[in-house]
């Protein structure tokens, strides 16, 4: 284990070495660096109140922030005494959540370490501790272990080639064993945890199914999004990469006149912008150009924080991401409005996007012809409707997770 742990210090102070020199020339890499700075000595001027008793949310980024939403406000409205404290270890998800309003403080998390880990627990004094789905920092969890600091592992997932049931990841399986409780998504991921004697663990489902009913409740509308699809059937495409852009600017070739598209790329920095309007020129028009042109064709969403909003204009959803090797983004979001889905043909590692075709409200396209087809068809057929049902109805079947998670709270005094 000695072994093991001196690997695991070694592994994280390189990772931070390569993101201080990736800062020299990355954006995102200068953010993560740069928001590292003094953090300690800024968590300790920020907490303000020694005594107030708090929980510790810690997300790894946007999505999985979204994903512990659910849990993060069952919490505030239950326990109106307690201070929410939420860290994150990417910029993707700080930068865009360091003044939400749920929490009472927003931090990154400071780079794992017994240190750093010691002087945070100090600082922060947390009653518990919420990790949501991925995160798993070796001296946080054993320091909390130590201290009977509750730590509860939510929406979490488990597959066969993760360390934990390898040979070599006898620390990865400590890090399990600090948790008081592990929350899984599904059955498979229960039946890994126990091959491996973790018996502290229950199936809840996914809180993101939960996000999203709430979220279509209370959506925004956008006034600009509005104008524009007036009167036309819209394609929204839903966090884009590249090849994503490359296949939907051959669709828009072929796409009837009474359509148009909104299409939100996953990365919003102006080199890709310059990007996509180049492959559209002459049909696309910026959301934050107020006086642009709205009959045009596409409205390029050059703005972080308005896809889930942005999904109710439309008739159907292209969601990204799933010709990259990373696989499709959140198909939840679209499918929660009752809208089909549809995406490359690498989404098998997503449970939900697996499970969204087999309800019939998605399907997975290889080339731009399929998905014209489809769209072709709509007023001959009854695709449209029934892939509608099918959507919707498989998110609203999925929800419950936060009831569940917040009844093993109550049940085992957790506050």
């Amino acid at each position: 284990m000695v072994l093991h742990t001196a690997i695991y210090r070694l592994a994280v102070s390189a990772y931070f070495l390569l993101i201080k020199i990736a800062a020299n020339f990355n954006a995102k890499a200068t953010l993560f660096a740069n928001g590292r700075k003094n953090l300690l000595k800024n968590i300790k001027t920020a907490l303000t109140d020694k005594n107030a008793p708090r929980i510790w949310i810690h997300c790894a980024s946007l999505g999985e922030f979204e994903q512990g939403r659910p849990v993060l406000e069952a919490l505030k409205q239950k326990y109106p005494g307690y201070e929410i404290v939420l860290t994150f270890f990417s910029p993707s998800g700080y930068e865009v959540r360091k003044n939400y309003k749920g929490a009472d403080y927003v931090f990154y998390l400071p780079m794992d370490s017994k240190h750093n880990a010691t002087a945070f627990l100090n600082l922060v004094q947390p009653a518990l501790c919420i990790f949501v789905k991925y995160e798993f920092w070796y001296y946080y969890l054993r320091i909390m272990a130590e201290r009977k600091i509750p730590a509860i592992l939510i929406s979490a997932i488990f597959q066969e080639k993760h360390p934990f049931f390898k040979s070599y990841g006898q620390l990865h399986r400590a890090m399990l064993k600090s948790f008081q409780h592990i929350f899984v998504q599904e059955a498979q991921s229960l039946q890994l945890l126990q091959s491996i004697n973790i018996t502290n663990a229950s199936i809840s489902g996914d809180t993101r199914f939960d996000r999203v009913i709430e979220a279509v409740k209370n959506k925004e509308e956008l006034s600009r999004a509005k104008k524009f699809a007036n009167g036309y059937k819209i394609l929204v495409a839903g966090s884009t990469w590249k090849e994503d852009e490359i296949f939907l600017e051959k669709v828009l070739q072929g796409l009837p006149q009474d359509w148009k598209m909104i299409i939100v790329p996953h990365e919003v920095g102006i080199s890709h912008i310059k990007d996509i309007e180049k492959l559209f020129a002459g049909r696309c028009v910026r959301w934050t150009d107020e006086y642009g042109d709205l009959s045009m064709r596409v409205l390029l969403v050059n703005q972080v924080g308005l896809l889930m909003n942005l999904y109710q204009y439309g008739t159907l959803a292209w969601i990204g991401g799933g010709f990259g090797k990373a696989g499709v983004h959140n198909v939840l979001e679209a499918a929660v409005y009752g809208m089909p889905c549809f995406y490359g043909p690498i989404f098998h590692q997503f449970i939900e996007a697996k499970e969204l075709i087999d309800a019939g409200g998605a399907s997975t396209m290889k080339n731009p012809d399929e998905l014209l087809k489809f769209i072709s068809t709509i007023d001959e057929t009854n695709n449209l409707s029934t892939s509608v049902f099918a959507a919707r109805s498989y998110v609203f079947s999925k929800g419950g997770a936060t009831r569940r998670i917040m009844k093993y709270l109550d049940q085992n005094n957790i506050q």
